[in-house]
């Protein structure tokens, strides 16, 4: 059952565009653009994604914090790929389980903060909104609000999936993956600028259903899953699978209140919990979460973002994430859902197939003092590919099958 979102509804962390006909001229252009995702594809990641609430399989989910345009994303996005699909024959061959790599880009180019603006030497302007919105740098021309870059995140997103599609192997499953994979990689990002979301939904002429044309799954954030609000009815208006991210403050009772508006049907595959507590709140707060939303009848994935609640700012100034935080709130999930007899359903990572300098530790180790020399991220920390190796390792040992 798919209902329309009303036009009515309020919207969190929405850009103040400036020009209310030029952004009706973009979001028409967008509208008559075909979609970057083929919608049949968005049907084979659901099933694959019912594997993964049934226990059949895991998702491993990862990429950028925040996507950039220009020449260096293509490359990016090539490597995080390469990564991800290391990542998950690591996972599959220890753990004995098939994975389903998600890759976090091609759509990744909008941020929900904390505080609307930002303050330099004194200097006040708009917070930097991912460069779908703004750019980042400090000037009060990079950080106006500007439509046409929705245009830009369009055509971005484009030559990515294009390359994704090119990489050798591209028309192969990832090991592991088990069968009926339409969508060799299939992409993800955060569905928070509706004013590119909405315009980029097509409806499939077959069956009617409507389907979010940006991305094969897209996901709610902490900061934008308010049950009255528009991107929950944006979400329950479209058939693509969803994520919404969990943080320690929600409450058992909105959980299942958002199965009830996006998947009334009770359907695996089409909701996914995404939880991001921190290390030092999981234990307390996660169980009760997960008993109360299985007893409800609920068919979600849960899977666990353990790079969110972890995040912290050293010395220098710099945010970064410390690996011994990572990992303590990835055991306590899968242990949680052991002693509750749940399925532990997969990881959330932001990453990249790159050597930055953003998170601590490692069998590589980055130090405290190492965070400035490679230190490249638009927004968030994330693991370098010899961490997130590290990470699949961590993985394939907590979801090996008992002996």
């Amino acid at each position: 059952m798919i209902t329309a979102p009303s036009g009515t509804l309020q919207s969190a962390q929405q850009p103040d565009w400036p020009d209310a006909d030029i952004l009706a001229t973009v979001t028409e252009r967008l509208s008559q653009l075909p979609a970057l995702v083929p919608l049949p594809e968005a049907d084979a990641l659901r099933e694959r994604l019912a594997a993964a609430a049934r226990g059949e399989a895991l998702l491993l989910q990862g990429g950028h914090c925040a996507e950039e345009f220009g020449p260096r994303a293509l490359g990016e996005a090539e490597s995080t790929v390469t990564t991800l699909r290391q990542m998950a024959e690591i996972i599959s061959y220890g753990a004995a389980v098939p994975v389903v790599p998600l890759g976090r880009m091609a759509g990744q180019y909008a941020k929900p903060r904390s505080s609307p603006t930002e303050t330099r030497g004194g200097v006040q302007l708009p917070a930097y909104r991912g460069d779908s919105v703004n750019g980042l740098g400090f000037t009060a021309a990079d950080r106006a609000h500007d439509p046409w870059r929705m245009e830009t995140a369009y055509r971005t997103a484009a030559r990515t999936l294009e390359r994704i599609r090119r990489l050798p192997g591209a028309d192969d499953e990832p090991p592991g993956a088990g069968g009926g994979a339409d969508a060799p990689f299939p992409v993800s990002h955060e569905a928070l600028l509706l004013d590119y979301e909405t315009p980029l939904v097509r409806t499939d002429p077959d069956t009617g259903r409507r389907y979010a044309g940006s991305g094969h799954l897209l996901w709610i954030g902490e900061r934008t899953r308010q049950l009255d609000g528009g991107h929950v009815a944006f979400a329950a208006s479209v058939a693509n699978p969803i994520g919404v991210k969990v943080g320690p403050g929600a409450s058992a009772d909105e959980l299942i209140a958002l199965t009830e508006i996006i998947d009334p049907d009770r359907e695996p595959g089409r909701l996914t919990f995404i939880t991001r507590m921190g290390a030092d709140r999981v234990h307390d707060v996660l169980p009760g979460l997960i008993e109360k939303v299985e007893a409800s009848g609920a068919k979600v994935l849960w899977v666990c973002d353990p790079m969110h609640g972890n995040t912290q700012v050293a010395p220098g100034g710099l945010k970064t994430r410390s690996l011994g935080d990572i990992t303590a709130e990835i055991r306590a999930f899968v242990e949680i859902h052991r002693s509750l007899g749940t399925h532990p359903g997969g990881l959330h990572l932001e990453l990249t197939g790159s050597h930055v300098t953003e998170c601590v530790g490692g069998t590589d180790p980055v130090t405290l003092d190492d965070l400035d020399r490679n230190y490249t991220t638009a927004c968030d920390p994330r693991l370098n590919r010899g961490q997130a190796l590290d990470m699949a390792f961590l993985a394939a040992d907590l979801w090996r099958p008992a002996r």
